[in-house]
């Protein structure tokens, strides 16, 4: 099932063992390479380290009430894995990234994401259009196959547009009327 990345943020984290809310989810690490969120940054008071996180892979189901995992347990600190040191130091953030084609023009930023329940990949990319584009046209959905590259600075996306060839000019042709005589005819008054 896709959900919106947003409402994913200040989830509560909850534990099966006792029932009781342990943490907040707070930031997702999101993996550029691949568009998966790989863990989240948690919020709460009976935290023993700082940051502490959770990974998607760690939590066993994601309810209406919350992210359910096993228990506290599952919280890991920053050094504990390489990968997730990594991407918590590289500060990747999607949103407010600039959405370009293969030709360069801007087609928006991205203003959220959809996210898919079961492995916590990134399905599709809202892209909020730009100030006059916005008057005449609503939001732009982008899905994953069509991102070409995701760098520092812009996500590239495939362009759909095609390249027109020029039409060959039509060659004029003399059009003789076979009605129509080319020496008029006098007029009979007789008729």
């Amino acid at each position: 099932m896709l959900l919106a990345g947003s409402q994913l943020i200040q989830t509560p984290v909850l534990s099966l063992q006792t029932g009781a809310k342990l943490a907040v989810a707070n930031i997702p690490l999101i993996d550029p390479t691949n568009l998966k969120i790989v863990a989240y940054v948690l919020e709460g008071p009976l935290l023993t380290e700082q940051p502490s996180l959770l990974r998607t892979d760690d939590i066993r189901e994601l309810s209406t009430i919350g992210m359910i995992v096993d228990s506290s347990d599952e919280f890991i600190g920053l050094e504990d894995v390489i990968k997730i040191e990594k991407l918590y130091h590289l500060g990747f953030n999607l949103l407010g990234m600039n959405v370009v084609d293969e030709t360069k023009h801007k087609l928006g930023k991205v203003e959220d994401y959809s996210v898919e329940s079961d492995n916590f990949v990134i399905q599709q990319l809202n892209v909020k259009r730009g100030i006059l584009k916005a008057l005449t046209e609503t939001s732009l959905l982008v899905h994953r196959s069509q991102i070409v590259e995701i760098n520092d600075h812009n996500i590239i996306v495939r362009t759909t547009a095609k390249k027109l060839e020029a039409v060959a000019k039509p060659e004029r042709l003399s059009y003789v009327n076979p009605f129509r005589s080319s020496s008029p005819q006098a007029e009979n008054s007789d008729v």
